[in-house]
């Protein structure tokens, strides 16, 4: 019987308490393989490992203040590989900065709150069961 793999979750945030507790919140409630990361920089060096989706802090600037930001982060992960979904998570509420993240090609955009694990847990559960829904049909296409 073939073995389910847990999904691989990359999470990148210079805010090393919130990226913990992130991180706990998701060991804890699924099967998750998860890399953590402090700047777009080591996320970016470590793509080779394919994750399945990464979740991406939108500043980045708390650890270095010349790190790459998210957008910046965001371009570099979509050249590497349009397909991964990312998302991203910031502490800004504007609408123009979601729209702008969605203009550079981000999966979804999630305001850091009390409620955001819910809210990320439910956008990777229908981004999964779309790319699954997608290459079966991607299948099904290549057989006619």
């Amino acid at each position: 019987m073939k073995q389910k793999q847990p999904v691989k979750i990359f999470l990148v945030d210079d805010d090393t308490v919130f990226l913990k507790l992130l991180e706990i919140e998701f060991l804890e409630n699924g099967e998750f393989d998860i890399e953590t990361y402090e700047t777009g920089e080591q996320c970016i060096e470590m793509l080779e490992n394919k994750p399945d989706i990464i979740i991406l802090d939108y500043l980045l600037d708390g650890v270095n203040k010349d790190a790459m930001n998210g957008l910046a982060t965001l371009d570099k992960i979509k050249e590497f590989d349009p397909e991964i979904p990312v998302i991203i998570l910031s502490a800004q509420d504007k609408i123009e900065v979601a729209v702008d993240c969605m203009h550079h090609k981000a999966t979804d955009y999630v305001v850091k709150s009390e409620t955001s694990f819910l809210r990320l847990k439910k956008i990777i559960s229908k981004e999964l069961k779309y790319n699954k829904m997608e290459k079966q049909l991607k299948w099904y296409m290549d057989r006619m």
